[in-house]
């Protein structure tokens, strides 16, 4: 009596738990038995494809078949699809097969393989699913190419979306909170360029990112998050960027300024972080000894640690600090504008905005010129190719490049023209904030206590035992402290003398003037808006292109309180 292994196989697990395939399958292949009078050994039951026989339970059953002498004479399923869906790997598997004495048998397409003639019919019996396969594949795939050029995401949502469907049963990427708003945070940071890609990852992390590092590069390298789908080249078709139809999470003109600074051409300020919440000045302060950059460390006493910051090598100059950092804390009070001043700051920015819109349409024309300069080019390597005077290689690898650069500098187009409609509202929510600026510092993380630091005192401290001092600080927040000074003199009517700062704070012509637009507006914006836990882009795209502040604040210097106004 002959003795056979019954193998059955469906292709997903899911087939396997809801379907009747399986069990059809047995039943099957016991009658068979049954009517040859065949002795069945054992049941193997698989639930993956059959494009390979990288398949766990036939991989167990070989390796069954290779140890122990003796076993069937036959393995037996239904059709040959359910053996493979491969010619070429199913007919080395077959050789393996006989090797060991064992016959590979199809009960509903049973051939004699004995017979030379039969191998005909098993090549078609195995090219069929093949053939059927390929073609499902290729219509799938097909079929998807199609949805990306539609501007439809296809697969499964990238981190900070979700898949959705609608009504109608198409399905589409919807933005998924907090994720969303966490992937926004983390491309405006790397804008910023103030930190690595690996610290922001690991702050992404602690807001609650749901992502490993890997998955986090691949997400600020996806322009799906700035509403592109990306099509790439398939035969006679070049890769292609196009519209999607989900909400993008961020514009296109901060994804390609990511871009720039993770390729290298952007620039980057790396600020060293730390841990440590008492130690807030830790790389701040300079040692008024020998001028070296102090560190922090803390020291154990009797009942509790005392934080120091210290000097290193033969200069051992330290002190306590945490009388240094409640003297910061109360510097920082001064530096809080008279709740009279907010219609006059206000009333300064609205008075740059208005100049810069003006200005911006010759920023436009000189980007629109560059956009109509690569387009000719574009055409021009068209012509060159119609005339074969260049390879379609080259200029294939032209168009690549003009491309390119034709969506950056149309991002920085759109940019450029989708100015913030709401001021006021805009305004407003940052000078609250300035208003804010020793609460935000209390109560804020160990990230934003440095981050105000740094915006305030653009250079390092020097504690002298008694006060803090520095060279020169912000020049914004010099421009406000004047204001609030002067403003409090006409009201008093004193003539008098200025007080006394413990920041030795430049005056005019002695510290090069800043000519960089960004250095005067861009630390209210940062006070405003960074310290707190949301990034505004509409915010940081308006303030980004005012203009220098110093003639603007002279001409509003006498301006009355009661007309300033947007």
């Amino acid at each position: 009596m002959q003795v056979a292994d019954l193998y059955i196989r469906v292709s997903t697990d899911e087939q396997a738990d809801k379907g009747y395939s399986q069990r059809n399958q047995e039943e099957m292949l016991r009658k068979y038995c049954n009517l040859h009078a065949i002795q069945v050994r054992k049941v193997i039951f698989e639930d993956h494809s059959a494009k390979t026989f990288n398949r766990p339970q036939w991989k167990a059953l070989l390796l069954d078949f290779r140890k122990h002498k003796g076993g069937p004479d036959l393995v037996l399923f239904t059709k040959w699809d359910r053996f493979s869906r491969n010619a070429g790997d199913a007919y080395q598997m077959i050789n393996v097969l006989r090797k060991l004495g064992i016959e590979p048998q199809a009960i509903e397409q049973p051939l004699d393989l004995s017979i030379p003639e039969n191998k005909m019919m098993l090549a078609f019996y195995l090219a069929a699913p093949e053939v059927e396969n390929d073609r499902r594949a290729l219509n799938v795939f097909y079929g998807m190419r199609r949805a990306r050029k539609e501007g439809r995401y296809v697969g499964r949502a990238p981190i900070g979306y979700v898949n959705r469907s609608d009504p109608n049963g198409r399905k589409y990427i919807a933005p998924d909170e907090p994720q969303a708003d966490i992937i926004r945070w983390s491309f405006e940071e790397l804008a910023a360029g103030r930190y690595k890609t690996e610290v922001i990852w690991k702050m992404a992390k602690a807001k609650g990112f749901k992502g490993t590092r890997s998955l986090f590069w691949l997400a600020i390298r996806n322009p799906a998050y700035c509403g592109k789908i990306f099509i790439p080249k398939y035969k006679d078709e070049e890769s292609q960027f196009v519209k999607g139809q989900h909400e993008p999470l961020i514009s296109e003109s901060l994804f390609y300024e990511v871009q720039d600074i993770l390729d290298g051409r952007g620039r980057r300020y790396r600020l060293k972080t730390v841990t440590a919440t008492s130690l807030p000045l830790r790389g701040f302060l300079l040692c008024p000894l020998c001028g070296k950059i102090l560190s922090g460390s803390a020291s154990r006493g009797r009942n509790k640690y005392y934080a120091y910051y210290h000097c290193f090598g033969d200069c051992a100059h330290r002190f306590r600090a945490d009388h240094v950092n409640d003297l910061l804390t109360e510097e920082l009070k001064k530096y809080t504008p008279n709740p009279k001043l907010q219609p006059l700051l206000k009333s300064f920015l609205c008075k740059a905005y208005r100049q810069q819109t003006g200005r911006n349409n010759g920023e436009r024309k000189q980007l629109t010129e560059q956009i109509k300069d690569l387009e000719n080019k574009l055409s021009k390597a068209r012509d060159l190719l119609l005339s074969d005077q260049i390879d379609p290689a080259d200029y294939r690898a032209m168009k690549a490049e003009y491309e390119e650069r034709l969506n950056r500098q149309q991002a920085k187009l759109n940019a450029a023209i989708n100015q913030p409609d709401d001021v006021n509202a805009i305004l407003k929510k940052g000078l609250d904030n300035i208003y804010r600026l020793s609460e935000i510092y209390e109560t804020g993380s160990i990230m934003e206590k440095r981050q105000v630091i740094g915006l305030v005192y653009p250079e390092k401290l020097v504690y002298d035992g008694d006060q803090l001092r520095t060279t020169r600080i912000n020049e914004a927040v010099r421009i406000i402290y004047t204001l609030d000074k002067e403003l409090g003199e006409k009201e008093t009517g004193q003539s008098g003398e200025n007080p006394t700062l413990s920041c030795e704070v430049a005056q005019p012509g002695f510290e090069p003037r800043q000519k960089d637009p960004e250095s005067f507006v861009l630390p209210l914006y940062y006070w405003a808006i960074m310290v707190s836990h949301k990034w505004d882009g509409k915010i940081r795209e308006f303030l980004r292109y005012l203009p220098k502040l110093p003639p603007l604040w002279r001409s509003l210097k006498n301006t009355s309180l009661h007309t300033a106004s947007c």
